[in-house]
């Protein structure tokens, strides 16, 4: 049987780190299923959603900030869980669909400069590069543009809102094989995680 060239049956098998972006918050209930069903090991990271745009809303310094913004990152975790995942709170690869709850993680190494230019795409990127996986983040756009374009890849740091400002140039020295898609379509996501070739932008490495 001739192989699909758009589908790659090793990729699929592969774990993965999988950023669910805090825009998603109100498409939750369809992507958990989709996560759920993935055949291969996923380590989901959760955004921060409506739990972040609170810290951003009081006055605090940045080392308060930070941690407000991981403690967020724990209450959406929270609540992607509710809809069927499991949770740890352990720096590893899991043997199926997990969902990350990060603070401790972080606050025992504290990685990352304390700082809104890092926010949970870098540390979903931190995750990756320190369990050697490939990362996928999970947007409401189909990836990072220009000129109106989708970029299919991103081998240089650049100016977008898509992602966090310290995100591209630590993919790209850390040499982290990125893929940003549109998590609003569970189809999409589904066929990503099933190894196919999905719109979206490539970063992290230099192809």
């Amino acid at each position: 049987m001739a192989q699909d060239p758009h589908h790659s049956p090793v990729s699929a098998r592969a774990p993965i780190v999988v950023k669910l972006g805090g825009s998603l918050y109100p498409r939750v209930p369809g992507i958990v299923p989709i996560l759920r069903a993935a055949e291969r090991p996923l380590l989901i990271v959760p955004g921060g959603g409506p739990f972040a745009n609170a810290v951003r809303e009081v006055c605090v310094d940045d080392d308060a900030a930070h941690w407000m913004a991981i403690a967020a990152m724990e209450q959406y975790g929270w609540y992607v869980a509710s809809h069927g995942l499991p949770t740890s709170d352990t720096l590893a690869v899991p043997d199926r669909p997990t969902l990350l709850l990060p603070y401790r993680c972080l606050r025992d190494g504290d990685p990352l400069p304390h700082s809104w230019d890092v926010t949970s795409d870098t540390i979903a990127a931190w995750v990756a590069d320190m369990l050697g996986l490939d990362l996928l983040l999970l947007k409401s756009v189909d990836g990072i543009t220009a000129g109106g374009a989708l970029l299919e890849t991103v081998t240089i740091p650049l100016g977008t809102d898509v992602v966090d400002p310290a995100f591209l140039p630590f993919v790209i020295e850390k040499k982290i094989e990125t893929s940003i898609i549109n998590g609003s379509d569970p189809e999409r996501v589904r066929q990503f995680l099933a190894g196919y070739k999905v719109p979206g932008t490539k970063t992290g490495t230099t192809f």
